[in-house]
């Protein structure tokens, strides 16, 4: 066994003892309602059977009490980016916080997680905060953040599978594009069949190949997102077909572990703000829980105030926030850009009314015109962001011109997904052919004849040199 150095008294300490590190027991599906009952993480079962709310993994805090935070902070610097199997992942060196029994050989990772945490000065000087920091979550295996929940939820299903009467023969997911990407993946390198519903013509090319590189049954259906949902809760009613959207709390599991990375880069401070994009709410959902395991077990002692950016044309849960939530608003999502989040009845809502709750939370809204204007705005000071991202800028600029965001305030923005999954976006903003947009920061090539003297009088405009 390693040993490790305490900094503060330069004394030997020795890491978390194998007894902790493979406990089960403390480990289980229960109701996000609070109805009693516990249920095996390798049970094949989404909802609780009592009330039919969704559940969520719990981690018993006693057991992991034992050890006190500093030693977890400690435990988990030592393994980032380490090439100990599975440890150098951002999700698995966090096991403990995971699944903490699932056998090394049924880890089906790569390397996803430990993402940049980008300081955003020139952008941040610009809309004037001192402290405004981008998290790079595209910069994964597959360019989104969806492979953190991925890569906990085909794991279990390969242990599951190894296990003697199993049902389950298959994976299954709807999908606007990102999810269906890391599925697609994760299960390929695991040997794991995958089935994927996409809405037919409304996701983009680079998202709709990626699944179909990865070798997964790719079935493109005349309908959008929450008619995919619906239909892939209908199948997945088979046991041999296990269903791999965020209903799912094994991905809320991994998601998680964005806001435990994003302290430990930090030093184990903690945000201000968290900006992040939001459609069928498992993400922010995840953030929450991420902190409030921390904050139970001592290594951080206040949590961020989490945002939900949504695109205006996909609204419900900012028109649930408005209400109150006094109740649950469901809306036929319209076309937008932000495609990925284009989704009219959330998932995930009651998690994400706690998530915005508990961290005196904010919901807003973007529209079009003010996505696509944040997205060419932050390119311009070197950034590459997906449409999505463009969401949470845009909400990031509204909060600051109101004062809810002061300057000097540490505000970390999620990017959830990489640029170069939406070309398309892109190029239609720097050829000014999007709909309903205006480019005011477009800058197509200029075509001139190959001479010198035409390059010259173009750079001397440009640069008035």
């Amino acid at each position: 066994m390693s040993v490790l150095i305490n900094p503060k008294s330069n004394e030997l300490t020795m890491p978390l003892s194998p007894s902790l590190e493979t406990s089960t027991a403390n480990v289980y599906f229960r109701c996000f309602a609070g109805c009693e009952g516990k249920h095996s993480i390798y049970d094949v079962i989404y909802r609780c059977p009592t009330c039919d709310s969704l559940l969520e993994v719990y981690h018993e805090r006693e057991p992991l009490r034992r050890q006190n935070a500093y030693k977890w902070q400690q435990l988990f610097d030592s393994r980032a980016s380490t090439t100990n199997w599975p440890y150098g992942s951002g999700v698995w060196g966090m096991r403990e916080w995971v699944i903490p029994d699932l056998q090394d050989e049924n880890v089906v990772s790569m390397c996803e997680g430990n993402t940049n945490l980008f300081w955003a000065n020139r952008l941040g000087q610009q809309l004037g905060l001192d402290d405004l920091w981008i998290k790079l979550c595209g910069n994964s295996h597959t360019g989104s953040f969806k492979d953190l929940g991925m890569t906990v939820l085909v794991s279990v299903v390969k242990q599951m599978m190894a296990m003697e009467h199993s049902p389950v023969k298959a994976v299954a997911c709807a999908s606007t594009g990102d999810t269906s990407a890391a599925l697609a993946a994760y299960a390929a390198y695991a040997g794991i069949p995958a089935v994927i519903f996409l809405p037919a013509g409304k996701v983009s090319t680079a998202q709709l190949i990626q699944p179909v590189a990865n070798g997964a049954h790719v079935l493109a259906l005349e309908t959008d997102f929450d008619g995919c949902m619906k239909i892939v809760q209908e199948v997945t009613e088979d046991q041999s077909i296990y269903l791999a959207n965020s209903m799912n709390s094994l991905r809320i599991e991994g998601q998680k572990t964005v806001g435990i990375e994003i302290c430990r880069q930090f030093d184990w401070e903690v945000p201000d703000w968290i900006i992040i994009p939001v459609g069928n709410l498992g993400n922010i959902s995840a953030l929450h829980k991420g902190f409030e395991l921390m904050k139970d077990l001592g290594l951080i002692d206040r949590m961020p105030r989490l945002v939900a950016a949504q695109a205006a044309k996909a609204d419900p849960f900012y028109q649930s926030y408005k209400n109150g939530f006094a109740e649950k608003t469901s809306v036929t999502a319209g076309e937008t850009l932000a495609n990925a989040i284009r989704i009219g009845d959330p998932v995930s809502y009651e998690k994400a009314v706690t998530a915005v709750k508990e961290t005196n939370g904010i919901v807003e809204q973007a529209t079009e015109q003010e996505l696509a204007a944040a997205c060419a705005k932050a390119d311009l000071t070197g950034m590459f962001t997906c449409p999505h991202t463009g969401v949470a800028l845009a909400v990031l600029e509204k909060l600051v011109k109101r004062g809810q965001i002061k300057s000097s305030e540490r505000t970390v923005v999620i990017s959830t997904a990489h640029g170069l999954k939406f070309t398309d976006f892109k190029v239609g903003y720097h050829d000014s052919t999007l709909e309903g947009v205006a480019s005011a920061c477009a800058n197509p090539p200029t075509y001139l004849p190959a001479t010198t003297a035409a390059v010259k009088e173009e750079i001397r405009k440009r640069l008035e040199v």
